[in-house]
């Protein structure tokens, strides 16, 4: 048996095996039926007897084809503002690479910051520290802002996807997403969920939570989250491109065998940082981070940094659209169904039984919450559907108001790491092509924990210096 076909079996088979299962008291068929096919979606993005935008395209025919789902209901990832602004990102980056403006930018910071692979590292992390407070949209910021950056500087050192890949590619493209994730913790301005988060603690619990109450408490677990990943990712993905005695030098050749800046680079340039006002000063102008990035792709149309072939020749932008639009479908389908406050019932119920104390149902209910991300395709819709429900659990087992109002807000955002799909830039990073999906996965598992721990622990002892408990 070829292993397409075995991969095949374990899929179908799954699905079949969930499918055929009496629907559990409190759940609709409908809803059943949905997680069998989610399911079986998630399993063949991991086995991938065929490719994740074919899986996703197979699975939303099935629920229409089966009523599981209408076809409207079916499509509706697809009309998404976020996949759309993932879909934009793809097309700014590729406008850093066709004019050359990523990789100016990638040599000028070679020149002044790339004396080894973690020095470039640390580098993604303090802009994202510096820029993530300002720019509320975590997709804008990675995919739109540190991603073309990203693949520029893997570029300059002649790191592709393919066999160059581990050359450096491979560390910086981990080491954008999982700081990415790590500042969406540390600001209550860093991720568009974070005040949703804000608004359903004050309304479940009255407890309210502010600007720098979230930071304060945040800060210090958070900066040592952004100080590691750089140097775990140097151990789960060591880059072959470790000391670079010689960048400044290529730096400062390469620089000067370039010239001066083009128009279009101009262009771009102009594009970049109206992006970056705009997205920053969003709160104030009613502006999304969507219509924002495809006002960007618009000027480079118009002004032709890009013409229309590029637009259709950027598969990766496409095949994520695909996948991650299916996906989405599929995940706020299931959260409508009633299954997702359904299992969070249950595990509310069984917890409060077993009268653990605070602090270890506390724990319990967090690692819960957190890995449940596996089964959410946006950090928002699991806020929105599991954020009040699980903080009143945590509230009715003694957890004080205003810690777990903060933890559940951290823990919102920290398995963003697990998966490529965990949030908006993760199609983008991933869709570079630098990481396979299984070490993506793995790689995602390890920093995910990690900063479980620092959180429940570093962290826990900060929130009793502050006054939380």
């Amino acid at each position: 048996m070829s292993k397409t076909s075995r991969n095949w079996i374990i899929v179908l088979g799954l699905e079949l095996i969930v499918w055929i299962c009496p629907t559990p008291e409190g759940l609709t068929p409908m809803a059943w039926h949905l997680f069998a096919i989610f399911i079986a979606t998630i399993a063949g993005f991991i086995l991938q007897p065929i490719s994740m935008g074919a899986v996703a395209f197979l699975a939303l025919t099935f629920c229409a084809v089966t009523g599981v789902l209408k076809t409207g209901e079916a499509l509706m990832g697809f009309g998404n503002g976020t996949i759309w602004l993932i879909v934009c990102a793809f097309f700014l980056s590729r406008g850093f690479i066709k004019t050359g403006f990523g990789k100016r930018i990638a040599f000028v910071i070679i020149k002044y910051i790339g004396r080894s692979s973690l020095s470039l590292g640390y580098s993604i992390a303090l802009s994202e520290l510096v820029i993530s407070p300002a720019m509320p949209s975590a997709t804008a910021r990675g995919g739109g802002v540190f991603y073309p950056i990203v693949q520029s500087l893997s570029n300059a050192f002649g790191s592709s996807p393919g066999p160059t890949a581990g050359k450096i590619g491979k560390y910086l493209m981990q080491v954008g997403y999982h700081t990415d994730a790590v500042t969406c913790m540390m600001f209550l301005t860093s991720m568009a969920g974070n005040p949703l988060c804000v608004g359903l603690a004050e309304s479940t619990l009255g407890v309210e939570v502010t600007w720098m109450g979230w930071a304060v408490a945040a800060i210090v677990p958070g900066l040592i989250s952004l100080f590691l990943v750089p140097l775990v990712m140097l151990k789960l993905s060591p880059p072959e491109l470790k000391a670079m005695p010689d960048a400044h030098n290529l730096a400062v050749k390469e620089l000067e065998n370039m010239g001066p800046m083009t128009l279009q680079e101009k262009v771009l340039a102009f594009v970049f940082v109206l992006c970056l006002i705009l997205w920053a000063t969003g709160s104030w102008t009613k502006l999304g981070a969507t219509p924002v990035a495809m006002l960007a792709v618009s000027i480079m149309l118009v002004f032709k940094v890009l013409d229309w072939k590029d637009i259709l020749s950027e598969k990766g932008a496409w095949d994520a659209m695909f996948w991650m639009g299916g996906l989405v479908a599929l995940a706020t389908a299931l959260a409508k169904s009633g299954f997702i406050a359904w299992i969070a019932k249950i595990i509310g119920t069984a917890i409060a039984a077993a009268n653990l104390g605070w602090i270890a149902s506390f724990i319990a209910i967090t690692l819960i919450y957190t890995y449940s991300h596996y089964c959410f395709a946006s950090v928002t819709t699991r806020i929105s559907a599991m954020y009040a429900a699980f903080i009143a659990v945590a509230a009715a087992c003694g957890v004080p108001g205003l810690l777990v109002a903060l933890a559940f807000g951290f823990f919102a955002n920290c398995p963003i790491s697990l998966t490529h799909y965990g949030n908006g830039c993760g199609p983008v990073y991933f869709g570079a092509g630098y990481v396979s999906q299984s070490e993506w996965w793995r790689n995602g598992f390890v920093i995910c924990t990690i900063n479980v721990v620092i959180w429940l622990t570093i962290g826990m002892a900060w929130w009793k210096v502050i006054g939380l408990y």
